[in-house]
């Protein structure tokens, strides 16, 4: 079909969709629904920094070919770059500049196809991720503005870039044993690697600059005193201070998120959480709202997504104005992807915040992570294996050791051969958890935990006989 026939076909969708009629199904198009005042506000600069401008200047033809609509890639293009922005833009596409074919499309439908086409892109493309957004605002207590991404490690990478922008400073501090992700100041000293003379840090995968280690300041997690020294000590050449409020299977001692705050908060320093894994898993606010403490920034993802590639960074205005506020060099954060936001992974994370909303949602997936981690306490006292249950909320994890564990370095004193025991067995006998820790979920039943218990069981009778 030449992209004039395309152009006059969807302009008459719309005009009979706006005349009450339902034909246009062949399009493969859903009918169109008018956002409402809340989504309206939300595009005029609410909750995502930058405007309604900036969202169509990243929106990329992938988008919407994988959306399964039938307007062709220059159509959208044309119509966006010229209908869009306030100082038209045109650039030549496939079929080269688009404006003859909208005029034709026009004068032959008797619709202002540009307008129709615009239309179309704030209501089907952009509404699922907008309500999203608002979502996540309304649930995170940190949450005054969004930023979406395709990944965890996106998230925090674009977290840290943030903060050190509001800052002016170019070090960050993290955690000994934590993970962001994979980019290069996440790969410092993470979990697997022999720990160095602290503040130290020590890269944790090939290819990364070595320069990069002076950039980066290492602290032990739970431990306040030394932590506090740290900052204390680099304050002004910091950035940025991020954390796992939960780090890998580490709860947080009592007073050590709280004292943290207290410590960034008195010298300005942005505090980031990386909530890629707690948000909308401790509490439908996140870890914030589960351990009473609210960060400058977040990284959230998993969950946010539902099972689809969504993550965003979320924060106060002032800091995540940095995305569009050129600074004193006169540039501002870049931050584009093909699929951020996408309207697919936007559904299936507002399906899945729907139902977290349910009553009982938490208490239930509480109750589970606590049934786990005693029967997984028992199945140790019964086989005389010494061993720390360690987690919280819906995941728990096992360290074969005698030493409790506060730190990280504390779990390097784990048994790895016991460790790989166990796995092998309760994988053979039908449970899949993965070796850092294992999660529950709602569609978990008091079935499943039973039969879980029986591998546990099983699995730790091969383990005391190692």
């Amino acid at each position: 079909m030449a992209v004039a026939d395309i152009v006059v076909r969807q302009a008459e969708f719309f005009r009979t969709e706006q005349q009450g009629h339902r034909h246009g199904a062949e399009l493969g198009v859903t009918k169109p629904t008018k956002p409402d005042d809340k989504v309206l506000r939300f595009l005029q600069y609410r909750s995502w920094p930058g405007n309604v401008r900036e969202l169509k200047n990243v929106v990329h033809k992938a988008l919407v070919l994988a959306h399964g609509y039938p307007l062709d890639l220059a159509v959208i293009q044309g119509a966006v770059e010229q209908a869009s922005l306030p100082q038209p833009e045109i650039k030549p596409t496939l079929y080269g500049y688009v404006s003859d074919l909208l005029e034709t499309a026009d004068r032959e439908s008797g619709t202002n196809v540009e307008a129709s086409v615009t239309e179309w892109f704030e209501r089907e493309l952009y509404g699922q991720a907008i309500r999203l957004a608002e979502a996540i605002v309304d649930a995170i207590p940190c949450a005054e503005q969004v930023r979406f991404t395709s990944s965890g490690t996106e998230a925090t990478f674009f977290a840290l870039r943030v903060a050190r922008a509001f800052r002016g400073r170019d070090k960050i501090l993290k955690f000994e044993g934590a993970f962001h992700g994979s980019h290069d100041y996440a790969m410092m000293s993470t979990e697997g690697q022999q720990p160095s003379e602290l503040p130290r840090a020590v890269r944790g995968s090939a290819g990364i600059p070595q320069s990069l280690e002076n950039e980066v300041l290492i602290a032990p997690f739970n431990d306040l005193d030394q932590t506090t020294a740290i900052i204390e000590r680099y304050h002004q050449d910091l950035g940025a201070v991020i954390v796992e409020p939960f780090q890998r299977m580490l709860s947080p001692v009592p007073g050590f998120l709280q004292g943290l705050r207290e410590v960034t908060a008195h010298y300005g320093i942005p505090l980031i959480f990386d909530e890629v894994v707690t948000s909308f898993r401790f509490a439908y606010g996140g870890a914030q709202e589960y351990y009473g403490v609210i960060p400058d920034l977040a990284a959230i993802g998993k969950i946010v997504g539902g099972g689809y590639p969504l993550a965003a960074v979320v924060g106060k205005a002032a800091m995540m104005s940095a995305f569009v506020q050129p600074n004193e060099d006169g540039v501002a954060i870049g931050q584009v992807g093909t699929l951020n936001g996408n309207p697919i992974a936007a559904a299936a994370g507002l399906a899945t915040l729907t139902v977290l909303r349910q009553p009982g949602t938490y208490q239930r997936l509480h109750e589970l992570g606590q049934q786990l981690r005693a029967i997984l306490q028992a199945t140790l006292r019964e086989h005389h294996v010494a061993g720390q249950v360690l987690g919280d909320g819906p995941l728990y994890h096992v360290v074969f050791t005698p030493q409790p564990i506060h730190t990280y370095r504390d779990t390097l004193t784990g048994d790895t051969q016991k460790q790989r025991i166990f796995h092998r067995e309760i994988l053979n006998h039908g449970v899949l958890k993965p070796t850092s820790k294992g999660y529950i979920s709602l569609v978990h039943s008091d079935a499943d935990v039973a039969e879980t218990a029986k591998a546990f069981d099983a699995a730790m009778a091969q383990v005391a006989h190692s």
